[in-house]
């Protein structure tokens, strides 16, 4: 079982940053592939970034050259740098872990941080 704990959220205006932090029970962090998620009101969870286990990296068109995802493992922590922020990001945004063995894989969720942006 893993488990995860997302913090930073909060209220910015619109150009501003901030950066959500999600902290990963286990001592097998470094072997979870990690990515983040969001979900506006009234919509979908929509993915946002991804980091594999090696440190690839991959993101949503609507992020990219904006959000930087980022691990370290030695806190079990991943992280997701927001800049040049948009009212349209404003969600709750959501922690996934993935772990695999063998063919198998499961995937874990926390319990989100809400980012509103101003305009």
């Amino acid at each position: 079982q893993v488990q995860l704990v997302e913090s930073g959220g909060g209220l910015v205006q619109a150009g501003g940053s901030l950066r959500l932090s999600c902290a990963a029970s286990g001592r097998t962090f470094s072997s979870y592939a990690m990515a983040w998620f969001r979900q506006a009101p009234g919509k979908g969870r929509d993915f946002v970034a991804t980091i594999s286990r090696n440190g690839d990296t991959y993101y949503a068109d609507s992020v990219k050259g904006r959000f930087t995802i980022s691990r370290d493992n030695a806190k079990n922590t991943v992280y997701l740098q927001m800049n040049s922020l948009k009212p349209e990001d404003t969600a709750v945004y959501y922690c996934r872990a993935r772990t695999t063995i063998g063919t198998m894989s499961t995937d874990y969720w926390g319990q989100g941080t809400q980012v509103t942006v101003s305009s």
